[in-house]
């Protein structure tokens, strides 16, 4: 795997686990009321987005192994764009059912591209 696919597969696992990080024994509610915690990750899911995006043009094979990649660059796009129609619930949700899948599938093409 090129070097620079690599890279953008390890910027989307860093962000993740920063996330991860971030949510950690913490609660909707809590999100909903922590600002900061709020920026954090939506700020991960911005570098997530945009380095799923630039893996599109530079090998769309391998960005085509992520689930529903071109979801998760149009939510980069609506956290940049939107910013003032993001909803906590469907942030929460995603942090609680997508983000430990695309983490798995992030770990599996690392592993096979190194």
């Amino acid at each position: 795997m090129p070097p620079d696919v690599l890279k953008l597969l390890f910027d989307m696992r860093s962000a993740a686990a920063g996330i991860t990080q971030f949510v950690a024994d913490r609660t909707l509610a809590d999100f909903k009321s922590d600002l900061m915690l709020k920026l954090a990750v939506e700020r991960e899911f911005e570098i997530i987005g945009e380095a799923l995006s630039r893996l599109v043009k530079a090998d769309p094979s391998t960005a085509g192994k992520t689930s529903e990649y071109r979801r998760i660059a149009g939510f980069r796009n609506v956290l940049i764009h939107g910013y003032d129609t993001i909803s906590d619930d469907v942030t929460w949700q995603i942090i609680e059912t997508k983000l430990p899948l695309l983490i798995s599938e992030l770990d599996g093409l690392i592993a096979t591209g190194k």
